[in-house]
C-alpha cells in the first residue's frame, strides 16, 4: 500500500482540517514507519515541501489559510512523502481554477520525470489528458473501450465513444474549428447498476446493429499498442 498513494480530487476537502501541514504531509510516513526518528520525520517533509513549491516556513500553518492551488500542492507532498512508486490523481485539478492548472499539471509532470513515477491520471478534460499522458484508456460505464498510446487515441481514434469525445475538443485554430464535424452522443447515459447488455454503449452509438445487443465485445488489439472493444470499429 505504501508503494501506492492517491491525489484527491477536493484539495481542501482532502485535508484535515485540525492538523497543520506539516503533522498532514507527515501522516503517511508516521503511519507506515513509526519508527523514524522526529528529526528525519522533519527533514522530509521540508523536502517534499521543496518539491512542490511550498516554503518550509510554511509548516505551522492550516489547510484553511491556503488557496485552493496550494492545497492541492499539499496533497501532492503527502503522497510523495513515502517515496511510491505509483499516484492515482482522481481529477486533481478540476477543482481548480484554470490559471492554477497548468501550474498543478506542469509540477506532476516535473515530479513524474524527477522521481521516475508512475502516474494513473483520471480526468474528464481531454486537453489536459492529451498534454500529460503518454498511453490512455477510455472508459465508458466502468467498462474498458479503447486503450492506446496518447497520439493514436487523438489522432486515430477506433471507438465510436472515443471518437465522439475526440471530435468535442477545441482546436485553437479558428478556421478548423469552424469547420471541423462534432459527433453527438444521443440518448441518457444508462445506470450503472442495470447497464445494457452486450455492448454498453450500445444504446447510444450509431453504429449499433442487433449483435450489440447479444454479444459483449471483446478487448481486441487493432494495430500495433492499440485495443478496442467494438464490433464494428474503424
Amino acid at each position: 500500500r505504501k508503494q501506492i498513494q492517491m491525489i484527491f480530487q477536493d484539495p481542501l476537502a482532502s485535508l484535515n482540517p485540525r492538523m497543520n501541514i506539516g503533522e498532514i504531509i507527515a501522516e503517511p510516513l508516521r503511519t507506515h514507519y513509526p519508527k523514524t526518528p522526529e528529526s528525519d520525520v522533519k527533514e522530509r517533509v521540508k523536502d517534499v515541501m521543496n518539491k512542490v513549491g511550498l516554503l518550509d516556513n510554511l509548516v505551522n500553518r492550516y489547510p484553511h489559510e491556503f488557496s485552493g492551488g496550494q492545497c492541492q500542492r499539499i496533497g501532492i507532498a503527502r503522497a510523495l512523502i513515502l517515496k511510491p512508486k505509483l499516484i492515482i490523481c482522481d481529477e486533481p485539478v478540476s477543482a481548480l481554477d484554470v490559471s492554477i492548472q497548468a501550474q498543478v499539471v506542469n509540477l506532476l509532470m516535473d515530479l513524474q520525470e524527477e522521481m521516475d513515477l508512475t502516474l494513473i491520471f483520471i480526468a474528464h478534460d481531454l486537453s489536459i489528458v492529451k498534454h500529460i499522458s503518454t498511453k490512455i484508456m477510455v472508459l465508458y460505464l466502468g467498462n474498458m473501450v479503447e486503450l492506446a498510446n496518447s497520439d493514436d487515441i487523438y489522432t486515430k481514434p477506433r471507438h465510436p465513444y472515443t471518437q465522439a469525445l475526440i471530435s468535442a475538443v477545441p482546436i485553437p485554430d479558428p478556421s478548423i474549428e469552424k469547420s471541423k464535424k462534432i459527433i453527438l452522443i444521443e440518448g441518457d447515459l444508462p445506470s450503472p447498476v442495470d447497464p445494457p447488455s452486450g455492448c454498453v454503449f450500445r444504446t447510444r452509438c450509431q453504429k449499433a446493429q442487433d449483435i450489440c445487443a447479444i454479444e459483449k465485445p471483446e478487448f481486441k488489439e487493432v494495430s500495433s499498442n492499440h485495443e478496442v472493444a467494438c464490433h464494428f470499429h474503424d
